[in-house]
């Protein structure tokens, strides 16, 4: 696979074959795990990856210091289940839709018969993709009597046909799937027993996904409040706006303005779309970040409280308690 990076003036920054590749065939019943980490003028990142019995995963964080275009050629065709934990891309594969975007907390399904893709990357940094590669042949065997949407996914694969899971809006990362999320970026297993374990969660990503669209993921509500495609964009966009800076969050008439929304419509449509007020999903966010990072180790509580934002690590311990029953030190 050929990869192509471009600044804004379309010069050429880097071009390379890229060595973590859906086409790579393993041995059946083997894993192979590959680690790459790279500091470049225009960016950096860390890439980990595991590749068994026509699945390949990648779990991947970045920051990029200049707004860049990635194009990506020679892609053997895959169906890709793509997590955007926290980041903002926007990307066009040949032959499906206009340009889609994907922002924090954002996940969807696809895939293509083609052989192109390009991404936008802006500016930014703390950018965390956790992404699973399927062989059309893999994901049409698991789809085989597994339901209805997968079904319907799982035909356009096999005629060529490029499909995406939910193709009006991604929807949102749910709680289970970032604890699921989580236990996948913290597996310890090594071999065989990996593979296991990552199966089941993959398997059990690829179930939830499924059923958060067979029941429409909020987009009734969306219908039922009269919310637009616009409106609609706007709260995605809110969203991202908000979690980005977890020490500084814009207040809300500041957010309100940066999103294009007036203060009731950004109140109210976030309580639709997200089920939640905005500062009570900006709450849940850091808090859930924050226990990851406890359940991963290698940090004091004092610097995990300073990250998720919390003026004190007694602030955070109380706010913790609250949420989860528990101390932070008890986990």
């Amino acid at each position: 696979m050929a990869v192509v990076i471009k600044n804004e003036l379309n010069e050429v920054l880097l071009q390379e074959g890229f060595p973590f590749s859906p086409e790579d065939l393993t041995p059946p019943g083997a894993i192979v795990e590959e680690k790459k980490e790279q500091q470049l003028d225009f960016g950096a990142y860390n890439i980990q990856e595991c590749k068994f019995d026509g699945i390949h995963l990648i779990i991947c964080t970045a920051e990029i210091y200049e707004n860049l275009t990635v194009a990506s050629e020679d892609i053997m065709p895959h169906v890709s289940m793509l997590f955007m934990e926290q980041g903002d891309v926007r990307a066009s594969v040949e032959g499906m839709r206009d340009k889609f975007r994907f922002s924090s907390l954002e996940h969807n399904i696809m895939y293509s018969p083609h052989r192109e893709e390009t991404a936008e990357l802006r500016k930014q940094k703390g950018i965390q993709v956790l992404g699973m590669n399927f062989s059309p042949e893999r994901f049409i065997a698991l789809a085989d009597s597994n339901g209805q949407v997968l079904g319907k996914m799982a035909n356009a694969v096999a005629n060529k046909r490029g499909v995406i899971l939910a193709d009006k809006m991604n929807p949102h990362i749910t709680p289970r799937m970032k604890t699921v999320l989580g236990e996948i970026r913290r597996c310890q297993f090594k071999g065989g027993l990996k593979k296991l374990f990552l199966q089941s969660k993959v398997m059990e990503l690829l179930a939830l996904q499924c059923d958060q669209v067979e029941n429409d993921f909020g987009r009734a509500r969306t219908i039922r409040h009269n919310i637009s495609a616009r409106e609609l964009e706007q709260l995605q966009h809110a969203r991202y706006l908000l979690l980005q800076d977890l020490q500084e969050p814009p207040s809300l008439a500041e957010l309100a303005r940066l999103s294009g929304l007036n203060e009731f419509k950004l109140k109210s449509g976030f309580k639709t779309v997200f089920d939640n007020t905005v500062f009570g999903y900006f709450n849940d966010h850091r808090l859930h970040m924050a226990r990851e990072m406890i359940l991963a180790g290698g940090k004091p509580l004092a610097d995990i409280a300073d990250e998720a934002g919390y003026s004190s690590p007694q602030h955070f311990s109380s706010a913790f308690r609250k949420k989860y029953g528990v101390a932070p030190s008890k986990l």
